[in-house]
């Protein structure tokens, strides 16, 4: 399973999943500062199978 956290988390919490995970965060994948859409559409194309939020107002 490929997860794929937002910016606005701790990037120490990759280091919190077991190995059957691959983990990357929106900083991993050089991905910083791009808009909520945008940045939906890239983990979609990505093959990323959760996106990890605090966001409240995040739109799908």
């Amino acid at each position: 399973m490929k997860i794929l956290l937002d910016e606005i988390l701790p990037t120490k919490l990759k280091f919190g999943f077991d190995e059957d995970f691959e983990i990357f965060t929106v900083k991993d994948m050089d991905w910083l500062g791009k808009q909520n859409g945008e940045l939906l559409s890239l983990a979609v194309f990505n093959g990323f199978n959760i996106f990890l939020t605090l966001e409240k107002n995040l739109k799908f």
